[in-house]
């Protein structure tokens, strides 16, 4: 794609429109690396159509590539050493390594996988430090967000969990940090990494029950030792619309940066929670996935934005964009500007309703399932650690109230 390219570096080397409060990471050539794939967002196509409609309002950065020791204070050495070497070419010589790391089906290999990590990965490890540097109040990295990623294994689409490595870079600075996670998958990864720690207190809202993708995020999931109830999850069921999400998103949210009272904040804006998503079940529109992050920057509170899911690629590219005007407080016109791709969509923001998901997720039964989340964040719960749930923690994250070490 000549004309992105080109049309990203003659933004890049512009001095004219710098934004001092918010920074954009553009990971370029990302679709490239992940386009042929069958489910793997199409990285590239999703950003630059979100990056294009409204790109003078901020400053943009060509991201930092992330290094194997960047990825290592997460991952495992010999998980990034395998991801650095296997490729499509060798990979029958990685037999045992595929299945040990979990890459595969979900996860395959392509070819520029590792740079495709390291981008990515790089981008919200940049945004984290100027936040730390206090050179902006909001950063965006739309390529980053894969929030399946484990310690020894790659997860659901995701390799490299950026998250975490981005939320250890803010931890150098801020004592708490609140990660909020409203892509329809359970933010399993970054549970998983934080759970012992009140550091970082994870919130993530999600489909859960009937065997859906990854299969955790129960209510009871609340932490273990100095992360116990520094976590907590709200269940969904399917076709949950606008108004429905949102009076449960902000009386939660609310009540947990009361309590918690973060110092930064990292947001995963996964669109695969919107209606008409391949592989999603929800009924949300763009202006209603659109309102919560519109709430998370009413705080202003510093805050990481970041990408995830999301399968149908003109609704993604549309409510990232949509997004991005909000967090810069300037309206953009229904209509996506002209680029050279004819196939591009209109940017609607009303998204057609699934069929057969009228009604509302939210029933009675579901309510009263959902807990008292006043007594929840404010007194311990008695519910053991689920015992079936393997984990891959942070090393060297003590409680709050301890040094750093």
């Amino acid at each position: 794609m000549k004309g992105e390219a080109g049309f990203m570096e003659q933004l890049l080397n512009s001095n004219e429109h710098k934004c001092q409060c918010l920074h954009i990471f553009y990971v370029p050539h990302a679709g490239h690396l992940s386009i042929s794939l069958r489910f793997l967002p199409a990285q590239g196509t999703r950003v630059w159509m979100g990056n294009n409609s409204c790109f003078c309002l901020w400053k943009v950065f060509k991201p930092y590539q992330a290094s194997q020791h960047d990825m290592c204070r997460f991952h495992s050495e010999d998980y990034i050493d395998f991801l650095q070497r296997v490729s499509p070419n060798n990979m029958q010589g990685f037999t045992k390594s595929l299945n040990a790391f979990n890459v595969g089906d979900d996860c395959p290999v392509f070819p520029g996988l590792f740079e495709f990590c390291s981008r990515y990965t790089g981008a919200s490890l940049q945004g984290a430090t100027q936040l730390n540097n206090k050179i902006c109040d909001i950063a965006i990295n739309w390529a980053g967000g894969l929030h399946h990623a484990k310690k020894f294994e790659a997860s659901g689409f995701c390799y490299v969990n950026d998250i975490v490595i981005g939320i250890l870079e803010l931890l150098k600075y801020h004592p708490r940090v609140l990660y909020i996670d409203i892509d329809i998958h359970h933010g399993d990864g970054v549970q998983e990494a934080f759970y012992l720690t009140d550091r970082v207190m994870t919130v993530s809202f999600h489909k859960y029950g009937n065997y859906f993708f990854p299969g955790t995020g129960d209510m009871y999931e609340v932490g273990a030792e100095s992360g116990r109830y520094y976590c907590l999850n709200v269940p969904l069921r399917d076709g949950i619309d606008d108004q429905s999400y949102k009076h449960l998103f902000q009386p939660v949210i609310n009540q947990v940066v009361d309590y918690y009272q973060p110092t930064c904040i990292v947001l995963q804006c996964g669109a695969d929670s919107l209606g008409c998503d391949r592989l999603g079940c929800f009924n949300l529109s763009i202006r209603g996935h659109g309102e919560c992050v519109e709430y998370v920057k009413s705080f202003n509170i510093p805050l990481l934005v970041l990408g995830g899911g999301g399968y149908t690629v003109r609704n993604v590219a549309r409510c990232w964009t949509y997004e991005t005007s909000l967090l810069v407080d300037e309206p953009i016109s229904d209509e996506l500007p002209y680029s050279g791709k004819s196939e591009l969509p209109f940017f609607l923001m009303s998204s057609p309703e699934i069929l057969g998901m009228f009604y509302s997720a939210l029933t009675r039964a579901n309510v009263s399932a959902l807990p008292d989340l006043g007594d929840g964040l404010s007194h311990a719960w008695k519910c053991p650690r689920p015992g079936w749930m393997g984990f891959g923690l942070v090393e060297g994250v003590p409680a709050h109230g301890r040094g750093l070490e």
